[in-house]
């Protein structure tokens, strides 16, 4: 097997991180600069818009995964204290079996 089973919780979230992080940072951007270029042409205001749609859209990202960074933050500390769990009630377990 390529992932090991206690690994993977672990690698789940790292690429459900990656592809949201990515999504956070690229969306906002491309669809701002969008506008931005598109009120430049209609005003003819050269790289105005397109500079101001960037900066907002890179304040924009900015919360967006300053938000998404303390959500997983959360969810990896519920994954943690969850597999101590487990380790435990398998010790558990194999402590039981051990005395009989």
């Amino acid at each position: 097997m390529l992932i090991d089973k206690k690994d993977r919780p672990y690698t789940i979230l790292a690429l459900k991180i990656v592809g949201d992080f990515g999504l956070a940072i690229a969306v906002p951007v491309v669809v701002f600069v969008l506008i931005g270029q598109f009120l430049d042409e209609q005003r003819e205001s050269a790289p105005l818009y397109t500079i101001l749609s960037f900066v907002l859209a890179a304040l924009l990202s900015g919360r967006m995964i300053y938000k998404k960074a303390k959500f997983y933050g959360r969810e990896y500390q519920g994954l943690n204290n969850q597999t101590g769990r487990d380790r435990k009630v398998e010790q558990t377990k194999e402590e039981t079996k051990s005395k009989l």
